[in-house]
């Protein structure tokens, strides 16, 4: 898991081949005036979603793990905590092939960071990580999803 600014993201792309591609598309595009939904950047490789989610406490959220798929993560309008577990700490429970995750319901976060607009937070496949908690109703937010390599 990365938790860091957006002025710091160049200082990420050797994580991954396609972060550079993530980093353009972040300096040509307003992420805040993009239309809600899918945006191809990439094919299946790299997309991101725009959506607004609804905000959730910390017993609400649930922590999910993705295998194929890195997350980034970006708040848009309010800050968003997200709880962290490492997915070796968590149960094994059955992994959905299709939609490239595994919800973990009930399971409590080990602990908990906080992202404000213009922070982004990375999730690997080895974070287990619970979105969308927030004291606002709604959040808006990027979600980038990029090929694990």
């Amino acid at each position: 898991m990365v938790i860091d600014t957006l002025n710091n993201l160049a200082k990420y792309i050797s994580l991954n081949p396609l972060f550079k591609e993530v980093l353009e598309f972040i300096q040509e595009n307003d992420l805040n005036t993009l239309e809600p939904g899918k945006h191809m950047i990439n094919g299946n490789d790299l997309f991101v979603n725009i959506t607004t989610a609804t905000a959730r406490t910390p017993d609400e959220a649930v922590m999910e793990t993705h295998v194929k798929m890195v997350d980034i993560q970006i708040p848009l309008d309010v800050e968003e905590t997200y709880g962290y577990t490492p997915a070796c700490r968590l149960p094994d429970i059955p992994y959905n092939e299709e939609k490239d995750i595994t919800k973990y319901p009930g399971v409590a976060a080990d602990c908990y960071v906080t992202c404000q607009p213009g922070m982004f937070a990375i999730f690997f496949p080895q974070d287990g990580h619970a979105p969308c908690i927030s004291p606002a109703p709604a959040i808006k937010k990027a979600i980038f999803k990029i090929k694990h390599v």
